[in-house]
């Protein structure tokens, strides 16, 4: 009772924090000094701990103060560091500032910028109430960081033009955080809790902000990309290759027409990978989502998405937009895109966006199918618009849909209602698909929240067997039924080594497609968390599973797994490792049996500017005898020069090998992929690429022949108005 009445005042003390926005006639210099024009505004400070000791004070003082002129908003930090001397290092853990605001008044959505002691920056979005931070979107700004004996100062520019904001508003939400790597101290300006949580709608409160910026602000992206591409083929009587080059010029277009509407075009945009997607192994029943890197398509996608819980893995929403459909991967070649626009406006309760784009047709060799496949002329239209409601809360319809002709398309109609109260969540999506005449439905509802002291999820889900988006959007899961109810509690210790802990026993129910007999396994969740950063994630299962084979053969067999999971600080970088071992259905061999992953991921800084490390997996499987048929290995080494904070080289080079069984010394290479890439980002938003890919896998007569090497020289200049 006492924690819970705690808990209340502390938010309701954090909401009347508040920090006012002076003007200044005479804008600062952005050079990591903080001179005497910062002494005319106001500050920020008070901090609260929030680890390793969380509501504890800091151990050093931090001060944040705030200024505005016509066309900018401007932010400084002041770090004292009589304890703990300020660290900077290009590559490993260092000290870090990050501010936080809310331009719309909206309670949910905002923008972060986060800079290193080392001036290496982090941009990007704030979601769905601070459940989700999205680090895909890159803004105009600029900072400066310089470190002193006994503190450490950052200043930043922010010109209103490079942001939206709700024209007339005059109170904005806004957070400060400060991170001190010496003791792993992360201190916020209003009080967060674990068991809470950093929401935005529990943001300080800026005030008297007023952006006089006058006029449009139009941004013009010319891009310039040649590209020598060198591929091997197998003809008769050997091998033979071809070397071809392609330049290409292309343009990009992005203008606010109002600080909440912005218009961005694209016409022949070059959208070749710059890095390759990395190897992983399936041996699931769905396919592997893929990341979004085209700019094009990041920006803006907060609005072309329904809501979620952010990482938490038991609710999958409904994608009915997944933008790697349009100007797809075939045979590692890009389908051309001809031009794409996209229309989004942002206000304190309505988000609304539209995006069209058109695609080039082609004829495509493709190994899925063995033969070549002709892709024709696509055009896609994808409509979202929400509507905030009771400060958190939202309902929101999205439409998305590609044409060939009349007989050839695939649309889909969703409807999503969220609804938020602090840490509780609630989300109900529901969604109409038709592909070809072949219509469906799916629907699907989680809750996240803590009752008291028990943290608890639940979640329901059901995909009519016609539901179908493959060419638009990534709902894979047709004819599936799944049901999942998690709840246990957390423990938070204010001394000690351990910091809290979950533990969460649960519930699941799948009835997969093509059977009747539901698949029930029970699971518990164990999850620690160290004062010293350190993390681990713990769970088992068991249960009795009913499935399909490839060819429709129904399937029964006893169902468990084992996971571990740790990861953390080491020798100041991040280190981690686990494994998972389970009696599941191998749908790459169709049979049930065990099989398994471990992997492990380090970075080591041997100089600032350098660092090294590796990613690990290894993937055993077994037959039906319980006899190891095969290990899939991969070691993916890696160098990084960080020159500055805006130049870097990063070289990797990705083993897959094959093991018979245990035969160690019968291991074969499968694959070897190197990538380069030389990055410069010389002005805010413009880059120079340099990079290199080349790949080599195992041929019909079992050695290693050259499939591909393509280099590519890549500029993109950002003009602005």
């Amino acid at each position: 009772m006492m924690s819970a009445l705690l808990i209340t005042f502390m938010l309701i003390g954090q909401s009347e924090k508040t920090v006012s926005v002076n003007y200044t006639s005479t804008a600062p210099r952005i050079d990591g000094v903080i001179e005497d024009i910062w002494q005319q505004a106001d500050s920020a400070y008070d901090f609260v701990q929030y680890e390793p000791y969380e509501t504890e004070p800091p151990n050093e003082k931090t001060a944040v103060y705030v200024l505005q002129d016509d066309e900018n908003l401007y932010v400084a930090f002041r770090c004292y560091a009589e304890k703990n001397p300020p660290f900077a290092c290009y590559t490993k853990d260092e000290d870090y500032v990050r501010v936080s605001f809310d331009p719309f008044g909206s309670n949910t959505t905002g923008y972060y910028f986060l800079v290193f002691a080392s001036q290496l920056a982090w941009d990007g979005w704030v979601l769905d109430d601070g459940r989700v931070w999205d680090d895909s979107w890159e803004g105009i700004w600029y900072r400066a960081a310089k470190l002193f004996d006994d503190r450490w100062e950052v200043e930043i520019k922010i010109p209103f033009k490079s942001i939206r904001y709700k024209k007339g508003l005059n109170e904005w939400g806004i957070q400060f955080l400060r991170y001190t790597c010496a003791n792993r101290e992360t201190d916020f300006w209003t009080s967060i809790t674990h068991s809470q949580g950093e929401h935005v709608s529990e943001w300080g409160t800026l005030t008297n902000i007023d952006p006089r910026a006058t006029g449009y602000y139009f941004e013009l992206y010319p891009e310039a990309y040649v590209r020598i591409d060198r591929n091997w083929y197998d003809t008769e009587p050997e091998r033979s290759d071809t070397i071809e080059t392609k330049p290409s010029l292309s343009l990009n277009a992005k203008w606010d027409i109002t600080p909440q509407t912005t218009f961005n075009a694209t016409v022949y945009p070059d959208f070749a990978q710059i890095e390759s997607d990395p190897f992983t192994l399936n041996l699931g029943r769905y396919p592997t989502y893929l990341s979004e890197r085209r700019p094009f398509f990041i920006e803006g996608r907060d609005i072309f998405r329904m809501s979620s819980f952010g990482d938490m893995g038991f609710f999958q929403p409904l994608e009915l937009f997944y933008s790697r459909r349009i100007g797809k991967s075939l045979n590692g070649d890009a389908i051309p895109i001809i031009t794409g626009m996209k229309l989004t406006h942002n206000s304190e309760t309505w988000n609304i966006g539209a995006l069209g784009a058109y695609t080039d047709d082609g004829q495509y060799y493709n190994y899925a199918v063995g033969d070549t496949v002709l892709e024709p002329n696509r055009g896609f239209g994808i409509f979202r618009i929400k509507n905030r409601i009771m400060e958190t809360s939202e309902i929101g319809l999205l439409f998305s849909g590609t044409r060939v002709n009349a007989d050839t398309f695939n649309y889909a109609v969703g409807v999503d209602a969220v609804y938020r109260n602090g840490v509780h969540q609630f989300i109900a999506q529901g969604a109409r698909s038709d592909k070809d005449n072949k219509q469906g439905w799916a629907f699907t509802s989680g809750y996240y929240g803590m009752l008291g002291n028990i943290r608890t999820m639940l979640s329901a889900a059901v995909f009519e067997d016609s539901f179908d988006v493959s060419d638009v959007g990534f709902v894979p899961w047709a004819g599936l039924k799944r049901l999942r109810a998690i709840a246990g509690p957390y423990l938070t210790f204010p001394k000690g080594f351990l910091q809290d802990i979950t533990i969460t026993p649960g519930l699941a129910l799948n009835e997969e497609p093509g059977t009747d007999d539901w698949s029930t396994a029970g699971f518990i969740e164990i999850i620690p968390h160290f004062r010293n950063r350190m993390g681990s994630y713990i769970s088992a299962t068991y249960g009795k599973a009913h499935e399909t084979s490839w060819d429709g053969e129904p399937i029964e067999y006893t169902a468990r797994s084992f996971n571990i999971n740790i990861w953390g600080p080491l020798f100041s970088q991040h280190v981690e490792l686990g494994c998972w071992y389970g009696y599941e259905y191998n749908y790459a061999r169709d049979f049930a049996a065990y099989r398994g992953g471990n992997w492990c991921s380090f970075n080591y800084s041997i100089i600032p500017p350098l660092s090294v490390g590796f990613n690990a997996n290894l993937w055993p499987e077994w037959d039906t005898t319980n006899t190891l048929i095969q290990m899939t290995s991969l070691f993916r080494p890696n160098i990084t020069i960080r020159f500055n904070a805006y130049m870097t080289f990063r070289m990797t080079t990705e083993f897959v090998m094959l093991t018979p069984g245990s035969e160690f010394d019968e291991t074969d290479l499968y694959t070897i992929r190197t990538g380069a890439l030389f990055s410069w980002n010389f002005k805010p938003k413009s880059w120079l690429y340099i990079a290199i890919n080349d790949y080599h896998a195992r041929g019909e007569d079992n050695t290693l022949e050259p499939q591909y090497t393509i280099a590519a020289v890549k500029a993109k200049y950002l003009l602005y108005f």
